[in-house]
């Protein structure tokens, strides 16, 4: 099962294994990562899964879809490396991601 690393912003971290298929998002609430609120549930109707994807996994994680910017657009400190945790897909290949989880949600 690919690893994910989940980093909180006073630098701790925690790796949390994941099953292909299933979104960041999902591995996020499945293992309690605090910060994550995914108050819609995945269907990227609101930016509470916000994360910063680390520089050296944005290239493998891909740019964000048009209606995936939209929502960003309501989302806290918003920077080049944020995506929805609902929008990224598990794939073996994101074995050892690592992604940032922002100081507020929104």
């Amino acid at each position: 099962m690919p690893k994910i690393t989940f980093v909180q912003p006073d630098g701790s971290r925690q790796d949390v294994e994941a099953q292909t298929g299933m979104t960041v998002m999902e591995a996020a609430k499945k293992n309690l990562i605090d910060g994550i609120e995914a108050e819609c549930g995945g269907a990227c109707a609101c930016a509470t899964c916000h994360v910063y994807v680390d520089e050296a996994w944005q290239q493998a994680v891909g740019k964000p879809a048009d209606m995936e910017e939209d929502m960003l657009d309501f989302a806290f400190d918003v920077r080049e490396a944020s995506r929805l945790s609902c929008q990224i897909k598990v794939t073996d290949e994101l074995d050892g991601l690592i992604v940032a989880v922002p100081d507020k949600q929104f």
